[in-house]
């Protein structure tokens, strides 16, 4: 499958010939999730701890495409390809697939372009661009984008508006940024936050030691609780069952000491250092690699009194998968829309992740940001819709153990501010899903536990919490198994919530793609003002939602002003004074008519003046290019 796309793409560039007959020496690489036989799943690199684990077949998750796509579960990464590879052979005249990267472990990242091809190429479009995945447990996100997919392409030539937006526009779409991540999620009890890349996430010098175990064997890694039963687990004990609910079920945080268990992650302490698997396989987050304000990693800091990031990576754009998203965006300057989505808040999660809006923020792109904030709401109907530094740190206003205030919060490297300080565009990093916390239903102005246990007893069968089980401890002695599932209740909602949840997340997307500018161009007008003296007139109109540049794509020169040309054959222009066509307005060396950044709604016209030393027929063209407003080129006739 992968061979064939990359023979295609050498093909395509006229390299197949040349490379067709060059064999590789060594066999391709086994991935384990195709070996069907294998009991063990592995993950590449070098770490103290285990690199294989046991495979799990989860009955949440497709592993195998059916005839029909539907998303009443989970696809693997192979099954999303598997329509992707679809999709392109079905749908030549609007699609392009290719794999735009690789990741750690040298698995290709798709990518879809969807465009009518024969209105003109995708780079002369308005874009935006759609991505999930990055997280590997956040797999909603990818769903979303599998399902947007199938709805553009399956109402191109039905819907008006869906195939107005793809004769004009280019729509970018990469359901799975992070396939390793993914692919140890979906065939593991294994979880971790990004990249399988080894990491040290507690600085003691063991890299990925202490990974979480499914001590029960039932393929799920739940939560452990122990009663304190010694002195110095007394002095610990942070949790109390929470009142609050009369099944016993929830657990409360409390501060050290006032509590009554101890509540840890299913597994052992490896490396033997008083912490529950506090490092396991990878740890690196992809959403903290951009390279706008980042920051270093824990320990990065050698002052001990500035910022670091967890989850950095060793520098920006240190990992492939994040490179080859920022590399490829800033070689499509004409995407306006962009979001990168995770799970699980749920909100629309916008910059600034370092400071307030009105701090850094253009007054006019704010205004702009939130009305998208409430587009956004409109279809989603998510609590909450803003800026990662204020609205999503005090969403909750108070600390519920500590009952202080919650304060603003930074995030170094985050997407969303790489999106617009950085590329000066509307960038999202949306969060699906809520842990089940559908309302409010104890009237707290809250969303957590309490509220997500109550709906899976209501809603869902109770299938979302496993009731505390007892079990002998290696280390612990007694304790007890249980809690929410963390895959398919916790992190991601149960197979029968997908749907509703992809649909109306990828539905704010497609209004967002068709709210991009768009320059409609009137018939140029040509106009004989004497003999051999021409004025020729183009005339154009942002009829789309969005100007063709905020203002901070202006400020870092991210795109260019909107400009016309006029263009004859080169031979009629050559010999200056004595040229056979000549330009004589604008009246500079450069004849180009630079007319500023098109706004929404705004009307613009501009002239050429030209002179004409023949009598036979002279053609040439206009020419209208505009970063992401697009290119236009119209045919002109000037005839004595």
């Amino acid at each position: 499958m992968y061979k064939q796309l990359t023979l295609l793409l050498l093909a395509f560039f006229g390299l197949g010939q040349g490379f067709a007959q060059v064999k590789e020496f060594r066999k391709d690489k086994a991935y384990p999730e195709k070996d069907s036989k294998g009991k063990y799943y592995t993950v590449s690199g070098e770490r103290h701890g285990p690199s294989f684990f046991k495979k799990e077949v989860f009955p949440e998750v497709e592993y195998t495409p059916g005839d029909q796509l539907t998303f009443d579960k989970y696809h693997t990464v192979d099954v999303m390809y598997h329509w992707y590879e679809k999709w392109a052979a079905a749908f030549p005249e609007i699609t392009d697939l290719y794999v735009i990267g690789y990741s750690f472990e040298g698995r290709p990242i798709y990518q879809m372009t969807i465009t009518n091809k024969e209105t003109g190429k995708d780079t002369d479009k308005p874009a935006a661009y759609f991505e999930g995945g990055r997280h590997s447990g956040e797999i909603t996100s990818s769903e979303s984008i599998l399902w947007l997919t199938k709805h553009l392409l399956e109402n191109y030539g039905k819907d008006e508006e869906i195939t107005h937006l793809i004769d004009t526009k280019a729509i970018y779409l990469r359901p799975q940024n992070n396939p390793d991540g993914s692919n140890l999620y979906l065939f593991s009890a294994q979880r971790n936050r990004s990249t399988v890349r080894p990491h040290d996430n507690d600085r003691d010098g063991l890299v990925d030691e202490d990974p979480e175990e499914d001590l029960d064997g039932d393929g799920i890694i739940y939560q452990m609780r122990k009663m304190a039963a010694t002195e110095e687990e007394k002095k610990k004990a942070n949790y109390i069952v929470n009142p609050d609910h009369p099944s016993g079920k929830l657990m409360k945080r409390v501060f050290a000491g006032q509590g009554d268990y101890l509540v840890f992650t299913e597994g052992i302490d490896n490396d033997g250092d008083g912490d529950y698997n506090e490092d396991g396989v990878g740890g690196l987050d992809l959403h903290r690699n951009y390279p706008e304000n980042w920051r270093p990693d824990i320990g990065g800091d050698l002052t001990g009194r500035g910022y670091t990031q967890y989850g950095a990576g060793q520098y920006p754009l240190s990992e492939a998968e994040t490179r080859s998203t920022v590399l490829w965006i800033l070689s499509h300057p004409n995407i306006s829309v962009v979001n990168s989505m995770d799970t699980r808040v749920p909100m629309h999660l916008r910059p600034p992740s370092t400071s307030k809006s009105e701090e850094r923020m253009y007054p006019e792109d704010l205004a702009i940001y939130k009305e998208m904030d409430e587009l956004g709401l409109s279809y989603t109907a998510y609590p909450w819709a803003g800026d990662v530094y204020e609205t999503y740190s005090t969403r909750y206003k108070v600390n519920r153990l500590t009952g202080d205030p919650l304060k603003p919060s930074p995030l170094f490297g985050h997407g969303p501010d790489f999106g617009y300080f950085y590329f000066g565009s509307i960038w999202y990093g949306d969060e699906l899903w809520n842990n089940g916390a559908m309302k409010d239903y104890n009237g707290d102005g809250v969303y957590d536990d309490y509220d997500g246990l109550v709906w899976d007893e209501e809603e869902n069968g109770g299938r979302g919490f496993k009731s505390w089980t007892p079990f002998t401890h290696p280390e612990l002695g007694e304790v007890e198994i249980g809690g929410f599932h963390p895959k398919f209740f916790g992190q991601n909602g149960p197979p029968w919530q997908l749907e509703d949840w992809a649909r109306k997340q990828a539905l704010f997307n497609l209004a967002m793609a068709q709210r991009l500018p768009e320059l409609k161009v009137e018939t140029p007008e040509v106009k004989k003002i004497s003999d051999g003296v021409f004025e020729v007139s183009l005339s154009w109109t942002n009829v789309g939602g969005l100007p063709v540049a905020l203002e901070q794509a202006k400020l870092v020169k991210i795109v260019q002003e909107d400009r016309v040309s006029l263009e004859f054959d080169k031979e009629l222009m050559e010999g200056y004074e004595n040229a056979k066509v000549k330009i004589t307005s604008p009246e500079l060396y450069d004849k180009t008519i630079y007319a500023g950044h098109t706004g929404k709604g705004e009307t613009k016209k501009v002239t050429f003046r030209v002179e004409v030393k023949m009598d036979e027929e002279v053609t040439g063209k206009i020419k209208l290019s505009s970063t992401r407003g697009g290119f236009i080129s119209q045919e002109i006739t000037l005839n004595n």
